[in-house]
């Protein structure tokens, strides 16, 4: 295993596509549910492809793993998605080796959040990497990348202001409904629907509380406890999916924060049901084209939801330096323990020749010997791992150990 963390580290590669270049709607298209992420969990193997994970979100689709060509990851993630693969292939990036790790450690960190600093990403890392990891899928190099690069994102948001204040897609939705309810006192009157109460959902149930101080507000999840539980803890209202036609053409405000694969809000549960705001933060999106396009409807999606900007954002904007010298201090340790690793066998064969040595007696004094020798041994191995790491001259410095150790 030592042996390959150097070969891991040149083969790691992410393959993905963002909002950078696509729309929603076609990132919808690739987005990877809990389905589509068990089949490529047990199809992985077909194409060739190593340690990996999928980190499917509003803002992207990524496959990041181990393969020795793109074209693997490119092939094996478009294989469960909707989207055709000639169209990812063209709207895809690719990095491989310390670009791809740079690129993990600025998503963590938000830099690379459609809302800059949004800090929900962490959370949507460690839940796909969990998955993952369950699975087998998560080896002594992933495992030491991801802490690593855990590691670097809570130093930038201690050390940073980077996701200073509250701008995240959840509550960029808050922000929109004060620009577009002028009185928020009237938003209070409004009944609110909100679809799907998973993480996300619940982040924006509570900020929709908080921030604009309605209860108004009744729940509806595909698993009916989940709504139960969030309106009990809540003080809110909850309805059965089978209800939801009927709640959809009572409300005034939707807010749809689902993760299906296929549209639950429908043209037949809004038509003719006078005017709505619906804000769609799913992705794929939850809302057909049909009701989209309704008369009385106003659609709002992630992309315009991105769009906003405030005092905090431009803030967190001049944090980016800092937070760029943190990541790149945390990508040259990472980079010293591949580099490190590779001397393991090297390391441990001088060790053994080391505790092999014949030693007079008395040079460990009145401590016992087999103990003594051990951390002298052990010793001399950290400062000849410290040396192999800046300097190229093995022999010599084995020639030093056998010194230092017989000292």
């Amino acid at each position: 295993m030592s042996t390959q963390i150097g070969q891991y580290f040149h083969e790691f590669r992410v393959v993905g596509i963002n909002y950078k270049k696509s729309e929603a709607s076609v990132r919808g298209m690739y987005a990877v549910n809990q389905d589509q992420y068990a089949t490529l969990l047990s199809t992985a193997p077909e194409y060739g492809v190593g340690d990996f994970f999928v980190l499917s979100t509003c803002n992207r689709t990524e496959i990041y793993g181990i393969a020795e060509s793109e074209e693997q990851l490119k092939s094996f993630v478009s294989s469960v998605c909707a989207g055709d693969a000639e169209t990812f292939a063209r709207l895809c990036y690719s990095k491989k080796g310390t670009d791809a790790i740079r690129h993990l450690y600025q998503v963590a960190a938000g830099l690379d959040s459609q809302i800059l600093g949004d800090f929900e990403i962490m959370g949507q890392i460690k839940a796909a990497v969990k998955v993952a990891k369950s699975n087998g899928y998560i080896k002594t190099f992933l495992e030491r990348l991801l802490n690593s690069v855990m590691q670097s994102s809570k130093a930038v948001k201690t050390r940073t202001e980077l996701s200073g204040g509250t701008v995240s897609v959840s509550f960029a939705a808050i922000q929109y409904l004060k620009e577009y309810v002028v009185d928020v006192r009237d938003i209070r009157k409004m009944k609110i629907v909100l679809v799907g109460t998973g993480k996300i959902g619940r982040v924006t149930c509570k900020n929709l509380v908080d921030y604009l101080g309605t209860r108004n507000i009744l729940l509806v999840n595909r698993t009916e406890s989940t709504a139960q539980e969030l309106a009990l803890e809540m003080g809110l209202m909850s309805a059965p999916l089978e209800h939801l036609g009927a709640e959809l053409k009572t409300a005034d405000i939707i807010l749809v924060s689902t993760n299906s694969p296929e549209p639950v809000v429908l043209e037949e549960h809004l038509a003719n049901a006078g005017k709505k705001l619906i804000i769609d933060i799913s992705v794929p999106c939850n809302v057909s084209e049909g009701a989209q396009r309704l008369p009385d409807v106003s659609f709002v999606d992630v992309d315009t939801l991105s769009k906003i900007k405030d005092e905090t954002l431009q803030k967190r904007s001049a944090e980016v330096p800092k937070a760029l010298a943190i990541i790149e201090e945390h990508v040259g340790e990472f980079g010293e323990w591949c580099a490190m690793r590779k001397h393991v066998p090297v390391l441990k064969e001088v060790k053994s020749k080391l505790l092999g040595l014949p030693i007079a007696a008395g040079v460990f004094g009145q401590v016992a010997e087999s103990a003594n020798k051990e951390e002298r041994a052990q010793k001399v191995i950290n400062s000849l791992a410290t040396k192999m790491r800046t300097e190229n001259a093995l022999g010599c410095q084995y020639i030093q150990a056998i010194n230092d150790f017989i000292a």
